[in-house]
C-alpha cells in the first residue's frame, strides 16, 4: 500500500493535517491553563508527528512526499483554527460605548443574561455610556449581534481576560 505514490502522498497529507490540528489545540489548551488535557493530547500529537516525519524521511527522494508534508502542515493550521473556533474555550470581555445614554441598553443586555457593568464616560464629542460585559466565547457573536440590533452605531471592542476574582460571574466559571 505504501509503495503507491498517490497513497503515500494522501497518508502524509492526512497525518500532517491531524498532527498540526492536535498541535494547535494543545497550544490553545496550554494557554487556557488546561495543562493535563494539553499533556494528554501531546502524547498522541508526538506519535502522529514521528510517524508522518518518518514516512517523509524514509523517502526523501520523492519530492511529492515533502510537498504533501508542507501542504498538510498548512491545511492542519486551518483545520486546527476551525476546531478552536467551534470549541470557543474561555471567556471574553466586551466593551461597548454608545451615545444612547437613556436607551436602556444595559438593562436589555442584563435581561438577556449578560453581566453588565456600566458608567458614564467622556468622549471627544461629549458624554458616552460605557459598558463592560463578560461573556463566554461561545456567546460572543450573539452578544455582538444583540448590541448591534439595539444600537447599530455602538462601538464594540473585546479582549480576553486572564483572571477572574469576585462578582456574580465567578460562581459559574469552571477552572
Amino acid at each position: 500500500m505504501l509503495d503507491n505514490a498517490f497513497v503515500m502522498v494522501c497518508i502524509i497529507l492526512l497525518i500532517n493535517i491531524v498532527y498540526v490540528s492536535f498541535f494547535t489545540i494543545r497550544m490553545i489548551l496550554t494557554l487556557k491553563g488546561q495543562r493535563y488535557l494539553a499533556a494528554f493530547i501531546s502524547i498522541f500529537e508526538v506519535i502522529i508527528y514521528i510517524v508522518g516525519l518518518g514516512l517523509v524521511l524514509d523517502n526523501l527522494n520523492e519530492i511529492q512526499n515533502l510537498i504533501a508534508y508542507a501542504v498538510g502542515y498548512g491545511a492542519g493550521v486551518l483545520v486546527g483554527m476551525k476546531i478552536e473556533e467551534k470549541l470557543a474555550l474561555g471567556y471574553t470581555t466586551v466593551n461597548v460605548i454608545t451615545t444612547d445614554l437613556a436607551g436602556g441598553l444595559p438593562n436589555e443586555l442584563r435581561n438577556k443574561g449578560y453581566g453588565v457593568t456600566n458608567w458614564l464616560a467622556e468622549g471627544r464629542e461629549g458624554q458616552r455610556l460605557m459598558m463592560e460585559i463578560l461573556t463566554s466565547r461561545k456567546s460572543e457573536m450573539n452578544l455582538y449581534n444583540t448590541v448591534k440590533d439595539l444600537d447599530p452605531k455602538a462601538f464594540i471592542i473585546s479582549h480576553e481576560p486572564k483572571a477572574f476574582h469576585g462578582g456574580f460571574w465567578v460562581k459559574g466559571i469552571r477552572r
